[in-house]
């Protein structure tokens, strides 16, 4: 299988359609801790909605729209990570993330963020990278501060989940940064 190492027993991988019941069986699993900050959290439930989940990132990556991809640790998916939309005509993108408790703490969405970074800047020639986080998901905006991202705003009532209205902070980096070094990225990393 393609992959693309993250350091001790950790890689990258795609997650593909045939992988519906991991997925299915891994969101079962931590549903509880992924609900408060996931949409799609509340709507995989069983082998046939994450194979349609995961259908819907086949074909945005088949459109060059979007990828979805696998965090795997000892050959064991523990998260993932995301181009939710990827536009290269408007040299945009936007990473999401993931991770079951046990394997946080690790750096693992941070080097994984900054190899889909590395690829989006330097093989793509994506100019603005985004990363859209609750205001209350404390990791994830740590994670965002780890890779030089600048906080730009919040999205205040921007969509609804589990009942109730969503804000979202919103932060990024510019392809420039990343490239000259005011990103984590930066030249020579």
């Amino acid at each position: 299988m393609l992959s693309t190492p993250l350091g001790d027993g950790a890689a990258l991988c795609p997650l593909e359609p045939w992988q519906a019941a991991e997925l299915a069986a891994y969101t079962d699993r931590v549903r509880d801790h992924l609900t408060p900050w996931l949409p799609w959290a509340h709507s995989v439930t069983d082998t046939a909605s994450a194979r349609a989940f995961l259908q819907r990132y086949a074909d945005e990556q088949a459109a060059d729209r979007g990828r979805l991809y696998g965090i795997r640790l000892g050959g064991a998916l523990v998260g993932g990570m995301m181009f939710r939309l990827f536009d290269v005509r408007e040299g945009s993108c936007e990473l999401g993330a993931w991770l079951a408790p046990e394997a946080q703490g690790r750096g693992l969405v941070t080097t994984a963020a900054h190899r889909m970074i590395d690829w989006a800047v330097g093989d793509r020639g994506i100019a603005r990278v985004e990363w859209l986080v609750s205001p209350a998901n404390g990791p994830s905006i740590a994670v965002a501060k780890r890779l030089g991202m600048t906080y730009e705003g919040t999205l205040r009532s921007v969509f609804a989940m589990g009942g109730r209205r969503q804000d979202l902070q919103v932060w990024a980096l510019l392809g420039e940064e990343w490239r000259t070094g005011r990103g984590w990225g930066g030249a020579g990393s």
